[in-house]
């Protein structure tokens, strides 16, 4: 009897984790995904010397101190050029992958890490701090391409029964990069008047890293077969991923998915907003990843040190405490690569949105409450804690989209985060100076209405394939998926066959 098959029924082989697409994994992963970690929170520890060095170039071009405002300005734009540089990255991110592929956007994005870390690395001895704001703008850009990117890149490689636990391996990267900047941002590492700079110009190593490392793997399969049509390139790719010779079940799934959408072509944004058979995949990644920034929990890591201090901890162990908050999250996204697999994508999305919610709620009265009860400074840090271990809304938005769609969506979703991103920066100080504890409330708001829009809409997509999701989603568009016949594969619901 064969041995794919069981009294008579085929048995689906199930994909492993091969060398190959580990350190296919690991590699995109920390050249990329790590520096948009470590560029979220690299600036918090060292603001005050940074802060200092931006008021004496001022005087020693001028004459006389910077105005309050100014610098406060300034400091704001240094934070925020980030996420606003993130967005224009995501605007890069369709053009880029459909021309150079997965792979080659990762290569190629690498010079907008390189250049702004020489940038960052020399602006004190330029005496200049217009080179850290515009370094910071193209290193958003480097982040906006891979938070989209890489997941796109691992979504595509791995078999569908680990789509799911690669698919948060960026994450992962994510929080690691934020770990590592919190323990060299501490006082006694890099965090002071002279390791700041060298600090800021570290995030081109894994770059480097990444350039010299990553041509020796493969492209997306899916990319070599349904874009260029290279179906050779595509069986060798997947051969040597899966680490057997025989992939023509995958091969044929790619094929039928390229024949299923002969008839849309690639579809620009503008194609994606107006596809009836996309409509609430769409809307769903546009409310997650709006909800995910607008849940405030990069205002954490850009305002860490301002919130702990309002919360009552002591000046010397804000530091300490904000590398436990790191430490926790890394510990909570490795949790969640066996959750994923075990429980689902859909209920991971409602535990974080959840959590992030009840966690505001808390973080608001023991805000509210610490000058009248001793103990509440605790319950805050504890709540700081907590809220970081936020929604992973990744995994879906590489699941939702077919070959066709997906670099559109990664766009549109990529565009939505960085500008929820860019929003949050430039607010949360405004909104905590004027509403104090009670901003928190406006979070836990937002958590709560995603949490519910994920609940009445979003299906779980866990072991599925491409196909096999967008059927799921094709009553809710009011369309049917008709498949091998080579016709039109999506058409409205009461529309006569042709």
């Amino acid at each position: 009897m064969d041995e794919k098959e069981t009294w008579g029924k085929p048995v689906e082989r199930r994909g492993r984790l091969t060398a190959v697409l580990a350190l296919a994994t690991l590699i995109s992963a920390f050249g990329s995904s790590f520096q948009y970690g470590y560029n979220v929170a690299v600036i918090n520890s060292p603001a005050p010397f940074m802060q200092q060095f931006y008021n004496t170039t001022y005087v020693e071009r001028y004459g006389q101190p910077m105005e309050e405002n100014f610098l406060t300005l300034l400091w704001s734009l240094s934070v925020s050029m980030y996420p606003l540089g993130g967005f224009f990255g995501s605007l890069m991110v369709a053009p880029l992958v459909n021309k150079l592929g997965r792979k080659g956007t990762l290569l190629f994005n690498n010079v907008f890490s390189i250049v702004p870390a020489v940038m960052m690395g020399v602006s004190e001895i330029a005496k200049s701090y217009e080179i850290v704001i515009v370094a910071r703008f193209i290193v958003g850009i480097c982040a906006g391409l891979s938070s989209n990117v890489v997941p796109m890149y691992l979504g595509e490689l791995a078999p569908k029964n680990l789509r799911g636990a690669l698919g948060i391996i960026p994450q992962l990267f994510i929080t690691i990069g934020i770990l590592c900047a919190q323990v060299l941002g501490i006082r006694h590492i890099l965090g002071n008047s002279t390791g700041w700079t060298l600090m800021l110009g570290l995030t081109g190593i894994p770059a480097v890293l990444e350039l010299l490392l990553l041509p020796f793997f493969p492209e997306s399969p899916r990319y070599m077969l349904i874009q260029r049509g290279d179906e050779e390139t595509a069986q060798r790719a997947l051969q040597r991923l899966r680490g057997w010779e025989d992939v023509e079940e995958e091969l044929s799934e790619m094929r039928l998915e390229d024949q299923s959408e002969k008839a849309e072509g690639r579809l620009s944004v503008l194609n994606l907003l107006s596809q009836p058979s996309l409509r609430w995949q769409l809307v769903s990644i546009v409310v997650m990843n709006m909800g995910q920034q607008l849940s405030g929990v990069n205002a954490i890591y850009y305002y860490a040190d301002s919130i702990y201090a309002s919360a009552g901890v002591k000046q010397n162990d804000i530091q300490y405490v904000t590398v436990g908050t790191g430490a926790v999250n890394v510990f909570m996204t490795i949790a969640a690569v066996f959750i994923v697999e075990a429980s689902g994508r859909r209920l991971l999305l409602l535990i974080g949105f959840g959590i992030c919610c009840t966690a505001c709620v808390l973080l608001t009265a023991a805000l509210s409450l610490q000058n009248s009860v001793f103990w509440m400074p605790y319950i805050s840090i504890i709540c700081v804690i907590i809220y970081v271990v936020g929604p992973i809304p990744y995994v879906v938005t590489t699941e939702m989209f077919r070959q066709s769609a997906r670099p559109a969506a990664f766009m549109v979703a990529g565009s939505v985060h960085w500008l929820s991103n860019f929003t949050v920066g430039l607010v949360f100080p405004f909104m905590e100076r004027g509403l104090g504890p009670y901003s928190f409330i406006i979070f836990s708001i937002i958590c709560l209405l995603t949490l519910v829009y994920i609940w009445l809409v979003v299906p779980e997509t866990k072991s599925k394939t491409f196909l096999e999701i967008c059927q799921m989603f094709a009553s809710r568009n009011n369309v049917e998926i008709k498949l091998g016949d080579g016709d039109l594969p999506l058409k409205e619901k009461g529309t006569p066959d042709s």
